[in-house]
């Protein structure tokens, strides 16, 4: 069976869609859209894809099996339930939305339709973190103690004046929490479980001119009673690789990007020294630390995989919709929890109100 494939949104990150695609036996991308005709026509040349100025037009294609959002973050709902109400496939870029009432209405288009619904978070298909993942369910880390998360990386005043939409709560939804430190957050609750409690506080330091943070520091309490810590920032030149840590009374292991440089448990393995040999090296990009288009796609087209692996044995992707919108809930609730000075609990029963950030 050969799947079609559709981009909304033919920014940046479209380009690593349409390269994922490509990689796939019996994959084709056959269609783009977008709000700007001159993003659509660039796009659709470069790609070999028939471009569309007309969304309802796009998602008429009878070829088009599956369409793919990357439009900005505030932008995602409009396009994935009308993709779902046309009986298409949905793969949406991080974050799913910015809101939780913008993703319930996402997830249940696509359950209402019968279609696939996935979110995008590709380095959960990385060795590394299955690594750490599979050592976690076979035991090996003892009682999960801590999880911490750091993504210091470096944006330039240039990169949040390149699009009036960057750095704003109704598109961007948040800062380098909700765009850069969101992989980070999906992994740390996919590897220690749900988070039930936050504290924190956030800034913008370095950047002029946007509403959002470019620094959070946040403390997590999950509800296995394990611990973490949370920061991210945009304003660290020149720019880190993210390190997550997972922490045990048997065991701790560390990933900075893709490689993993700690793996020691006090019931060792014949398999260890191998494993930590193998994945020294493994990172061949710069992460996106520095430059946004500094990633590789590799991520995407594992992930793009399980999606068609899901819709033809007719069962759930491995990050569904519900999936998508933790790592959303755990961020607006370290925003809530910057905001108001409180501890917050999750789940939050409702979005919270956030106030843009006086404009320097």
């Amino acid at each position: 069976m050969a799947f079609g494939f559709g981009v909304v949104g033919c920014g940046m990150i479209a380009n690593f869609h349409a390269k994922a695609i490509a990689d796939i036996r019996g994959a084709k991308l056959v269609a783009c859209y977008d709000a700007f005709p001159k993003a659509v026509d660039r796009f659709s040349a470069a790609n070999s894809c028939q471009g569309y100025h007309d969304l309802a037009d796009m998602l008429a294609n009878p070829a088009l099996d599956v369409v793919t959002i990357c439009t900005p973050s505030g932008a995602h709902m409009e396009p994935a339930v009308a993709a779902a109400q046309a009986g298409k496939h949905v793969i949406v870029e991080k974050p799913l939305e910015i809101t939780l009432k913008r993703c319930d209405r996402i997830i249940a288009a696509c359950k209402k339709a019968g279609v696939v619904l996935s979110a995008i978070f590709p380095s959960r298909f990385h060795e590394s973190s299955l690594l750490i993942k599979g050592a976690i369910a076979q035991g090996r880390f003892g009682r999960l103690t801590m999880g911490d998360a750091y993504v210091k990386w470096f944006r330039t005043q240039e990169y949040y004046d390149s699009g009036a939409w960057r750095g704003t709560w109704a598109l961007d939804g948040g800062g380098a929490l909700m765009n850069q430190a969101i992989h980070s957050v999906d992994l740390l609750t996919w590897f220690l479980g749900p988070v039930t409690e936050i504290s924190a506080q956030t800034a913008t330091l370095a950047h002029k001119r946007i509403e959002v943070e470019d620094v959070a520091v946040a403390n997590l309490k999950f509800a296995s009673g394990a611990l973490g810590v949370l920061e991210a920032t945009t304003a660290a030149y020149p720019g880190a690789l993210k390190r997550i840590e997972v922490h045990g009374s048997e065991g701790s292991a560390a990933m900075v990007e893709e490689d993993i440089d700690v793996w020691e448990f006090a019931k060792k393995s014949r398999k260890d020294a191998a494993i930590l040999k193998k994945m020294d090296g493994q990172t061949e990009t710069g992460g996106g630390a520095a430059d946004p288009a500094a990633i590789g796609h590799h991520g995407h087209t594992a992930q793009f995989k399980d999606v068609l692996a899901a819709i033809k044995n007719n069962r759930s992707p491995l990050i569904d919709g519900a999936e998508g919108r933790r790592s959303v809930e755990i961020i607006l609730g370290v925003y809530k929890a910057a905001e108001t000075g409180r501890r917050i609990a999750l789940p939050l029963k409702s979005d919270p109100v956030l106030k843009a950030r006086p404009k320097k």
